[in-house]
């Protein structure tokens, strides 16, 4: 069976300062500094931790954080945007 796992950058591949109700992300690799809001940084620190499967890492989310959004559809589309942005990279895995 074959699944996606989902990275994020090394801890000293990014540079992150809380502003109010955003996040500012320097991605060292790229030069480019995003503008995040929840739960985009909450995840940035989860998958710099190590690589998850979106059912995973929606588990983590929501033991660590309160979501108020908390589907498997609106955490699918965050990580796409993440990726999209190239701050987080996903896999293709095989899985028993």
């Amino acid at each position: 069976m074959r699944g996606e796992l989902y990275r994020g950058p090394p801890e000293t591949g990014l540079l992150i300062a809380p502003l109010d109700e955003f996040t500012a992300v320097y991605h060292r690799a790229s030069g480019i500094t995003h503008l995040l809001t929840e739960p985009a940084p909450q995840i940035l620190a989860i998958l710099g931790q190590g690589a998850l499967s979106l059912d995973a890492l929606l588990d983590r989310l929501g033991q660590d954080y309160d979501l108020t959004d908390g589907t498997r559809e609106a955490l699918a589309a965050r990580l796409a945007e993440l990726v999209e942005a190239g701050l987080v990279e996903a896999e293709w895995v095989e899985r028993a």
